[in-house]
């Protein structure tokens, strides 16, 4: 990969939304955030021109991320630890940083613009390249191992509770009885694969019919939505008072976790009927946008990639006596 991907076509999702729910809460002496899925670094590099006292922790798997924004970052390396790690560590990564406080969160999830980009990485049906979609690629487990390994009754699940793919059961069949003939190892095939298993007057619309199969795979490949589930009540009990946590998802499955993880702690949890409220049950969060936030159409006009984009943030209000 080139040294100056993501610095020129790259356009950070959101940034300046971004900055405006984190900047309150980094407006302290010596704050510290966490960038829980730093990718190419374009939000870490704007909250950190935006903040000279501001030490930010970033995290990612892949290890390409690390090494290009250890780049971009360096004119803030003595501001920067940067880890490579999955996001689901993120309470031991502040532990080992001795950072166990910290005043903001961003988690920007998904897949990042290289990873779809680069061919090779296997992430795309729009490229033909090995079924790989390894985030951390030192990790063993691929989409082809996925796809020619898993049982018929494992793959339909996967589709079906991660790709949101109504015809899971048919994909699944027809990936059993084609790897049967030959191993599948290419996203072309596998594309191909998916849009056959797809009823005619389903493909007619909505776009390329295997998008939903790669997403499946991408998210089981790299278990996202338990990463998700670990590291962002990690990073909201990590948070001090007036600490500020955004998240930006871009499928149903993420948001859903969000705000599920979000309203559990911005809601009175007293027994119903009592005269007054118990302040341990009390509220420790409070909601900073209304509902999930959408891209404007101006955003949109400047980043496509943003289309899928929602955007929830949240602001410590109480902490525990």
């Amino acid at each position: 990969m080139s040294d100056d991907v993501g610095t020129g076509g790259h356009v950070p999702v959101l940034l300046e939304r971004v900055l405006e729910l984190l900047g309150p809460a980094l407006s302290v002496p010596d704050p510290v955030v966490v960038d829980a899925n730093l990718g190419l670094g374009g939000h870490s590099e704007a909250l950190l021109a935006a903040h000279p006292g501001l030490h930010l922790i970033g995290i990612d798997r892949d290890p390409f991320a690390i090494d290009f924004s250890t780049r971009r970052l360096s004119a803030y390396a003595d501001r920067t630890t940067l880890v490579h790690a999955s996001s689901a560590d993120l309470a031991d990564v502040l532990a080992r940083t001795g950072r166990t406080a910290i005043n903001g969160a961003l988690f920007d999830l998904g897949v990042s613009s290289p990873q779809l980009d680069e061919a090779e990485r296997g992430f795309a049906y729009s490229y033909d390249a090995p079924l790989d979609m390894r985030m951390d690629t030192s990790q063993e487990l691929t989409a082809e191992q996925v796809v020619n390994t898993y049982g018929a009754a494992e793959l339909t699940r996967i589709l079906r509770d991660y790709g949101e793919e109504r015809f899971a059961p048919r994909v699944a069949g027809l990936i059993i009885k084609e790897r049967a003939k030959e191993a599948i190892t290419s996203t072309k095939r596998l594309a191909d694969i998916v849009r056959e298993a797809i009823p005619a007057a389903t493909r007619r619309t909505g776009g390329n019919p295997a998008k939903r199969t790669f997403q499946a795979l991408r998210i089981e490949v790299n278990a996202e939505l338990s990463a998700l589930e670990a590291a962002l009540p990690a990073a909201l009990d990590a948070l001090v008072l007036g600490g500020r946590v955004v998240v930006l998802s871009y499928h149903s499955l993420e948001d859903r976790l969000t705000k599920q993880a979000l309203t559990a702690r911005t809601r009175d949890t007293s027994p119903p009927g009592l005269p007054v409220p118990l302040p341990a049950h009390q509220p420790r969060f409070r909601l900073l946008t209304r509902g999930a936030e959408l891209p404007s159409d101006e955003e949109l006009a400047r980043n496509p990639r943003a289309a899928s984009a929602r955007l929830r943030a949240a602001e410590r209000i109480r902490v525990d006596d």
